[in-house]
């Protein structure tokens, strides 16, 4: 009697599992109605993005016609183009071309304009080269894990020219020579035609070639994302403070302790030499930079 109560309240008890839902179809259920609540929120967002889009449009319109007019406006009021009488044609340029080696004891009349009298215009140059690459470096790494840029190394790495013969001994006889021209014309920037900029764009080539010939790896040893960083901003701290203080002696009416040298002498200019070199070191840097950024996505 008892065995049969007990059988009987078993299978009731089995009956009423089968019939209660599964933890599957349970979570999935819960599944289905979050996924229409996340719908409508995406809704409602995607109505609120839309209406703020349109706006944001007609406001970018409104404030470009807003400037544009302005610079117009602005424009109009400027003396014309070629007239003899302009203050550019009888103060400016006679200026640099008559004094310019007296002032900066620099041949190269355009290096003393933009590393002497314009110095500061070349600093934010300079400037904006470093700001762009570390914007291109935020962008590629912003969404991006740890994980997935191993991944990506080593499906680079099946590319790279490990067994080029040809590429490599013709690296070996070119980087070197590019190099030793590029830091040619950064040092004779002041007695000749070149500067940094020249100078730095073919330093930088050098170091894409050597990249090609030799791979990531080998170029990661000497030049790093941290020397990246500690040789530009060294560079561009010694280029602000040297020219502040400069600047701060010439105002002042202060003696300067730095020599400007014989013109035509390597070492002459004063400021010049080393301002031309900080320049080199920030367009090598940022040109192999971006280049690397673009190819294998970080430096």
């Amino acid at each position: 009697m008892f065995e049969g109560l007990i059988n009987f309240v078993d299978g009731v008890s089995s009956a009423d599992n089968t019939h209660k839902p599964s933890k599957k179809k349970v979570k999935k259920y819960h599944h289905h109605e979050k996924t229409i609540t996340e719908r409508l929120e995406d809704d409602v967002l995607n109505q609120k993005s839309d209406s703020f889009d349109k706006f944001y449009s007609v406001v970018a319109i409104i404030m470009a016609i807003i400037i544009i007019g302005s610079l117009l406006f602005t424009v109009s009021f400027l003396p014309s183009f070629g007239d003899p009488t302009n203050p550019a044609n009888n103060i400016v340029s006679e200026k640099y071309i008559v004094e310019g080696v007296k002032d900066t004891h620099a041949i190269n009349l355009v290096a003393g304009m933009i590393l002497d009298y314009r110095a500061f215009d070349t600093l934010g140059e300079s400037t904006v080269l470093f700001i762009a690459a570390s914007a291109v470096i935020i962008l590629l790494f912003a969404n991006k894990t740890k994980k997935e840029h191993e991944a990506e190394e080593k499906e680079e790495q099946k590319y790279e020219n490990k067994n080029d013969p040809i590429l490599r001994h013709g690296a070996l006889l070119i980087v070197p020579a590019i190099l030793v021209y590029g830091i040619y014309v950064v040092l004779n920037g002041h007695i000749s035609p070149g500067g940094g900029f020249s100078g730095g764009a073919i330093m930088g080539a050098a170091i894409i070639l050597y990249n090609l010939a030799f791979g990531d790896k080998s170029t990661s040893e000497f030049f790093s994302f941290k020397i990246y960083k500690r040789i530009i901003i060294s560079a561009l701290m010694f280029y602000a403070i040297s020219k502040s203080y400069s600047f701060y002696t010439g105002a002042n009416q202060i003696h300067s302790i730095i020599p400007k040298g014989v013109p035509g002498n390597i070492l002459s200019s004063g400021l010049i030499l080393p301002l031309n070199i900080c320049v080199g070191i920030v367009v090598c840097c940022t040109m192999f930079g971006f280049y690397s950024l673009f190819d294998r996505e970080e430096i």
